[in-house]
């Protein structure tokens, strides 16, 4: 029992003070990704989080799914999810929940970071003061958590702000900016005006669902009764639901920080009048047994402060793909402005425009210009609105975090602080990092001679040679433009036959395309051209192209419009080979062709997009000769994804038992190998409300075993869906041979791998 008397003085709050090599403001899936790849490099890490879960707006609280670069699929972004600790959630979250439940998500998030013993974990814990060491430092942050009724003085000589409105910038009196630039400030043609608006506004979801017998529905006294000033109304689709309603939006017009209840008020009158009007208005059938199962009850939110780090990217950043050379992390969303007024706007609900590939994103946006030890996570990186557009996605952000925690272990080891790491070889080093931890950095390899695989003999039972892609799949309407990726090397061609049926006697179109710049998939480059004579019904047919590859590089072997014509697919599926066709998503974009407005510094293209799966079947074709792209070389070139080229090491499939073996000169003592599989690049793993057909990627490699020279079983593995494979030896093992058994993950799917480190 306690029992405490009257005191004239004023009781203080329990109090605890925490000591961490970096604290992280924000649980957001930026913060998360950061806290998680921090702990494991052996920084002691405190991760504060205002809300009861992590995830922001990813969790069951708001509900949005995870993108980034790749786009819903509808880019020319090829194999562009991010990766590292984010890629392996996502697969995780396939893997346990296709169905895209919110709430396993939570449990998944959770379940990673509290497997961290470096983390110490603040839930509902809010940041409201702290104190700097001189002018430029911050010393230590106050929270509060409410659950408790504690009170916690969090130091750290380094410390992250990703909290999404910059609490910590704000405070310690860092440099940030709240609204659009103006065109001139930094050459941006796609800036808004006064008309359109500065802020993008927030959002609430909900979700409705038949429960079987009629329902009424009484609107609470605040609903919006007047739906006629809602012009996206007009078009509301009762199947849509969850973020597939993210046009329910409100408040770029005001202060999105200091109004925000505000703005979640007036985003529940518009919701709550939707529903009156879709049940009582008498103009929608069938809606008798539906109801309202969730509304949110805190708003997603878009876009507040920016902070000014170093460098601050911008429009032609985007756009052009500039390269820097402290690229650390990569984006790819579109330029996504939204207008200021949302739903009372009657403007589309967004102005997306895409660049022809993904974009570099320079360390120096990640850190404040003006606070030293400060680092600036998630929606806060230096960019100007326009930028903030594409970066501000959370895929995007939770890459970003990576960077920002890999480059918080250089400062802890050496003393620095984050402007240091631009020095030329601290940069290098903390690229490394990052890529050989599964962070992807356009057109930055991992140096594999720095690593033990750099000095192995390699040898590999088998390689793929794609000769055929076999035409066992079914056949495909030329609906749209039809195109398949093929690897090619220096002096390889390509000279194919097809099978084709036709209604008609009729002509078809075919193309061989490129891109312009080396390393996209926008098909902006043509090659060649042919015209093939096309019998009624079905015949095989030889294309033969005049081309020679000067390089390695992907081309596109194109089939033109032509809804008299189906061509005969393949049900055989291999890494780094996927066909596109010349249509569009809806969900980010409005045509196939990418038609800007002059003068507002976006280009024109084509949109040449994948299917999904279990759609998205290869273009049936026989070679002439052979492409030999996925030769064991990949597997030491430093790149762990498929970019100009497959770089993945495959399999031969009638390689009954495919294997690489590894050889030294001397016995080597190693601790740790990485393997890094093909959980397919390609798929944006959507992490809520979009279900998926499969939960395990079909190219990933799911069971196998690592041998040494005299065939002892060091170790197994039979149930893999990861990307990258960490086998610790404890204790070390000395071998002079190690030997890797892959097994084939589908009768029609030869084995794949794209690289290996030993440590």
């Amino acid at each position: 029992m306690i029992l405490e008397g009257f005191t004239t003085e004023k009781r203080k709050s329990h109090q605890i003070t925490i000591n961490s090599d970096l604290v992280i403001v924000g649980g957001g899936m930026a913060g998360t990704c950061a806290a998680i790849t921090a702990a494991r490099e052996g920084l002691s890490v405190c991760l504060v989080q205002d809300r009861p879960l992590l995830g922001g707006n990813a969790s069951s609280e708001i509900r949005l799914w995870i993108l980034g670069a790749t786009s819903h699929m509808g880019n020319n972004n090829r194999w562009a999810r991010e990766g590292g600790v984010i890629d392996e959630l996502l697969v995780e979250n396939l893997y346990r929940n296709p169905e895209g439940n919110p709430i396993i998500l939570d449990t998944i998030l959770m379940e990673k970071v509290s497997l961290e013993k470096n983390i110490k974990l603040l839930l509902n814990t809010s940041v409201y003061d702290l104190e700097k060491k001189g002018a430029n430092q911050i010393a230590h942050v106050k929270a509060f958590c409410s659950q408790n009724s504690t009170e916690y003085e969090l130091s750290s000589p380094l410390f992250m702000d990703a909290s999404g409105d910059g609490i910590l910038g704000f405070l310690g009196g860092a440099a940030f900016r709240m609204g659009a630039e103006c065109k001139e400030e930094f050459d941006e043609q796609f800036a808004p005006d006064e008309k359109y608006g500065e802020l993008l506004g927030h959002s609430l979801y909900f979700y409705s669902k038949d429960i079987g017998r009629p329902v009424r529905f009484i609107p609470p006294a605040y609903a919006n009764k007047d739906i006629s000033q809602l012009p996206r109304f007009k078009t509301f689709n009762l199947r849509e639901d969850g973020c597939r309603l993210w046009w329910v939006e409100y408040g770029g017009r005001t202060d999105t920080i200091l109004n925000s209840e505000d703005i979640k008020w007036e985003l529940w009158r518009i919701i709550y009048g939707i529903w009156d009007h879709v049940k009582n208005s008498g103009e929608y059938s069938n809606v008798e047994n539906l109801t309202l199962e969730w509304v949110g009850t805190i708003p997603g939110k878009r876009e507040s402060r920016r902070f000014e780090g170093e460098y601050m990217m911008h429009q032609k950043d985007v756009v052009e793909q500039r390269e820097h050379f402290d690229a650390v992390s990569f984006g790819g969303w579109a330029l996504d402005l939204h207008p200021a007024d949302g739903v009372y706007s009657d403007r589309p609900g967004c102005t997306q425009w895409h660049s022809k590939g993904v974009y570099q994103i320079p360390y120096r946006t990640m850190y404040s210009r003006n606070i030293q030890n400060l680092f600036l996570g998630g929606r806060l990186l230096s960019a100007s609105h326009v930028a903030f557009g594409s970066t501000r996605v959370m895929a995007t952000c939770a890459h970003n975090g990576q960077a920002i925690a890999m480059a918080a272990k250089l400062c802890k080891e050496r003393g620095l602080l984050p402007a240091d790491l631009t020095d030329q070889k601290c940069m290098k080093e903390l690229q490394a990092l990052l890529v050989q931890n599964g962070q992807y950095i356009p057109k930055h390899p991992f140096d594999v001679k720095s690593n033990l695989v750099g000095d192995a003999e390699i040898k590999v039972s088998s390689e793929f040679e794609l000769l055929e892609l076999p035409f066992d799949g079914p056949w495909k309407s030329l609906e749209f433009s039809m195109a398949q990726l093929l690897p090619v090397r220096k002096g390889e061609g390509v000279s194919a036959q097809v099978m084709i049926r036709a209604k008609v006697d009729c002509l078809l179109k075919l193309e061989l395309r490129n891109s312009q710049k080396s390393g996209n998939f926008t098909l902006d480059n043509l090659l060649e051209t042919l015209e093939l004579p096309i019998k009624k019904g079905d015949h095989r047919y030889d294309i033969d192209f005049d081309f020679e590859s000067s390089s390695q590089q992907y081309v596109a072997l194109c089939m033109l419009q032509n809804d008299r014509i189906e061509v005969k697919c393949s049900d055989f599926r291999v890494t780094g080979i996927v066909s596109i066709f010349n249509k569009f998503n809806k969900s980010v974009a409005t045509s196939s062709i990418q038609s800007p407005p002059s003068g507002i510094g976006i280009d024109e293209f084509e949109f040449w997009v994948p299917e999904r799966r279990p759609e998205g079947h290869n273009l049936g074709l026989s070679l002439k000769h052979s492409l030999k792209a996925f030769t064991k070389s990949n597997l030491s070139n430093g790149m762990f994804r498929p970019t100009v080229m497959p770089n993945a090491w495959v399999a031969s499939l009638s390689d009954k038992q495919p294997q690489l073996k590894l050889t030294w000169g001397e016995a080597k003592t190693i601790s740790e190998i990485r393997l890094f599989f093909d959980t397919d690049f390609d798929h944006p793993m959507e992490s809520t409300l979009m279900g998926h057909p499969e939960s395990e990627i079909p190219f990933c490699v799911r069971s196998y075993r690592i041998r040494d020279g005299k065939g002892a079983i060091l170790f197994a593995e039979d149930s893999n869906h990861q990307t990258i494979n960490r086998v610790i030896f404890e204790p070390a093992v000395s071998v002079q041979e190690l030997v890797i058994e892959l097994d084939h993950p589908g009768k029609s799917i030869p084995a794949a791998l794209f690289g290996l480190l030993c440590y």
